[in-house]
């Protein structure tokens, strides 16, 4: 029989919808998502980025629609797209219906700020009802309706979930349900409260996601601690590391927080010590030097690089491939079983030719990064 892997909590049951071709809640894989940072009229480049997105594994992808111009690129974008697009609405309530009828698989509504918001409901439910078009209500710590911020006196957990539940209580009032839930705050606290809170009142779909989380290193160990607290609960069905840096950074750390979790198969997880006063060999650089040589592979395979007799040989013999080093040598391990000592000037070399012996053995499953170039 096949291991199921083991998870800290059953996941909530939640209503599930499609963003295009991708599932999103009820029983379907927690989802990856990212946003382009190129002007979306540059289709080429959005395209180009989007493709860059894709082959690094995401499933969804936003762009921003602030103009005009950028709603008319549209249609060419979400047909052009290797996965489903989400159009990121602000403002104008015009551009919702122009990114529904550009065919884009959900678009994003930030109810705090496009005008009139809630008097558009009913019609923006019609269109993207009859469109297939499924909505994520995203509100907003830093654009939050000023009638709750007069009522609350800032951004507080139950401030961003009065705001969701009242504009999902207007979409389902009109029976619309195709719709996800964010609640962001750039405080992890505040936001896992928020989630929970927003959790116990209905079946939605949940978007994570720790808004404005700040640079990589920042931004990473926020969105971590608030994603692991929620997703170890059963709780968010789709993420976005929101980092600044490169979108495929993003994409990165949303894959490992979920492999780490078991709620992704797990690909390439290099174990290394963070070595000490026992170890013999320069860990530091066999680790980064390992992880370089093995960047893009797809297949699950643990490799351990330790540094000491202490804990080396237990590891490496866990690992798929390992190797367990002291006195300018190093015991390579597969599959738990010492198969060659190297020199250490060999173990990277050896490691690297070994893994990908491994995996050529293995089925790939790595998503294709090839864009669709657009020719006016």
């Amino acid at each position: 029989m096949p291991k199921i892997p083991e998870v800290l909590a059953p996941r909530r049951k939640s209503r599930e919808i499609k963003v295009g071709s991708v599932m999103v809640g009820g029983n379907a894989p927690v989802s990856v998502q990212s946003m382009t940072t190129t002007p979306t009229t540059d289709i080429n480049a959005t395209l180009q980025q989007i493709a860059e997105l894709t082959a690094a594994g995401c499933d969804i992808v936003r762009v921003a629609c602030p103009s005009r111009d950028d709603a008319e690129a549209l249609p060419i974008i979400a047909m052009k797209s290797q996965i489903p697009v989400i159009a990121d609405i602000h403002f104008q309530p015009a551009y919702v219906f122009a990114a529904i009828d550009a065919g884009c698989a959900a678009v994003r509504v930030n109810p705090g700020n496009i005008r009139k918001f809630d008097d558009q409901i009913a019609e923006i439910a019609k269109r993207a009802k009859a469109a297939g078009t499924s909505i994520r209500i995203g509100v907003n710590a830093g654009s939050l309706d000023p009638r709750l911020l007069q009522k609350y006196g800032k951004a507080t957990p139950e401030a961003l979930v009065e705001s969701a539940v009242w504009e999902a209580s207007l979409f389902e009032e009109h029976d619309f349900h195709d719709f996800k839930i964010s609640v962001k705050h750039n405080d992890p606290v505040v936001m896992v409260k928020a989630y929970r809170l927003l959790a116990e009142r209905g079946d939605w779909p949940l978007h994570l996601g720790v808004t404005e989380a700040g640079p990589a290193f920042q931004g990473t160990i926020k969105s971590a601690t608030a994603f692991g607290i929620l997703l170890s609960e059963g709780i968010g069905d789709t993420i976005r590391v929101s980092l600044s840096a490169p979108p495929v950074e993003e994409v990165k750390v949303g894959l490992q927080i979920l492999q780490s979790l078991n709620l992704r198969e797990r690909k390439l997880e290099i174990v290394s010590c963070p070595s000490c006063g026992r170890a013999q060999v320069d860990v530091y650089t066999l680790a980064e030097e390992v992880t370089k040589g093995l960047e893009g592979m797809s297949v699950p395979l643990r490799v351990a690089v330790m540094g000491c007799v202490v804990n080396g040989p237990g590891e490496a013999r866990e690992a798929d491939l390992g190797v367990a080093s002291g006195n300018g040598k190093g015991q390579i391990f597969v599959k738990g079983e010492v198969i060659k000592t190297v020199p250490e000037s060999e173990i990277v070399a050896t490691l690297i030719e070994e893994a990908n012996r491994i995996a050529s053995e293995m089925p790939a499953s790595a998503g294709s990064g090839t864009p669709d170039v657009y020719t006016p």
